[in-house]
């Protein structure tokens, strides 16, 4: 029985977890070890991503993400709001949890550096 409710708590515990992490937004306190970023959710939808960049290219520096810029190729959506989102994280600490999550992994490739 001990067994049991043993395995019932950690299945328990562990969901919750997965639970907390999913639902709120990821703070830049949030990294403890090693260097964190914030990119695009897969279930983000364009629209989404699309109004994130119409919110935030106003106030935020996107000329990586324009035509010409180190990051605008390849010229996706998806993309440009992982640039855009980490932009956003890196200034305000705060991964937008609505389609954003953080990433272990740098996402910079070729001239493409991410902060």
């Amino acid at each position: 029985m001990a067994n049991i409710n043993t395995t019932l708590f950690l299945i328990t515990f562990l969901v919750g977890i997965v639970l907390c992490s999913c639902t709120r937004d990821f703070k830049l306190d949030d990294q403890k070890q090693g260097k964190m970023w914030c990119v695009a959710k897969v279930s983000a939808t364009n629209a989404q991503m699309q109004a994130f960049l119409d919110a935030n290219c106003g106030t935020l520096d996107c000329r990586q993400i324009n035509p010409g810029g180190s990051c605008f190729v390849p010229n996706t959506l998806r993309n440009h709001a992982s640039y855009d989102l980490d932009l956003y994280y890196r200034i305000n600490g705060v991964c937008n949890a609505a389609i954003g999550t953080p990433a272990v992994t740098d996402p910079s490739y070729g001239k493409c550096k991410y902060p």
